[in-house]
């Protein structure tokens, strides 16, 4: 993670769940491998991916899961465990907590903060770079305003990013690219299709291959009847 003028030195806020808890609807797309190896390879490829880019000074990951921590500190991460749950949270508040959590901490003046999901295994430094220079070159053109990446169906979010002094206001969960635009956040329109690619279903993990696995989640995905047509290429 380095600095580099005036679109680097981002700080990027992963929150990633307990294992157990992490990613349902994936469970069992891999024959034979267990699901939080999965949930957590997801996980590493993503932080991995992120502490490359160009554009990124720290990578801050929220957590109270302690292999998910063990492993985000083995690759240059910050850990701090979840903030305490509100009475009655649904799983999306909780997730969104844990973001408002994470940039709190990171804040400061003039920092540029991001919220990353934790399910980018195709993730490639350079258009999370990208996406972080586009968004922070539209703040430096006088528009200081929070901005979002949709994911590839365009419904959910997977990038919200917040200039220095502006609430971040996440909503993330079900139709969070709605609710982030409703909420004042302007959509990125760039192409970046590994940054678009999140990981929800088997579906989902197989258009990821498609566009290159990280080094944590190919090893997994080629040793299945899923890959049987031949292992992914290596995420760039």
């Amino acid at each position: 993670m380095r600095q580099r003028g005036w679109a680097a030195g981002w700080a990027v806020v992963v929150p990633v769940k307990r294992l157990s808890a992490a990613k349902s609807r994936l469970r069992g797309a891999l024959p034979g491998v267990p699901h939080d190896r999965l949930a957590l390879a997801l996980t590493q490829d993503t932080v991995a991916a992120a502490a490359r880019s160009a554009a990124v000074a720290e990578v801050l990951v929220v957590t109270d899961d302690p292999a998910v921590a063990a492993a985000a500190r083995a690759l240059g991460a910050r850990v701090v465990a979840d903030p305490p749950p509100g009475a009655g949270e649904r799983p999306h508040e909780g997730l969104n907590a844990a973001v408002a959590h994470g940039i709190a901490t990171v804040a400061g003046p003039g920092r540029w903060v991001a919220a990353l999901t934790a399910d980018l295994p195709a993730l490639r430094p350079a258009e999370l770079t990208a996406a972080l220079t586009a968004a922070a070159r539209a703040g430096a053109g006088g528009e200081p305003a929070r901005r979002f990446v949709a994911d590839a169906p365009g419904t959910g979010t997977t990038l919200l990013t917040t200039p220095p002094g502006v609430p971040p206001q996440p909503r993330f969960g079900a139709g969070s690219a709605v609710a982030h635009a409703l909420a004042g956040a302007a959509p990125l329109t760039g192409e970046w299709p590994s940054l678009r690619r999140d990981v929800d279903t088997a579906a989902d993990l197989a258009a990821a291959a498609a566009l290159g696995l990280g080094p944590h989640t190919a090893p997994l995905y080629a040793a299945t009847p899923a890959a049987a047509s031949g292992p992914p290429p290596a995420s760039a």
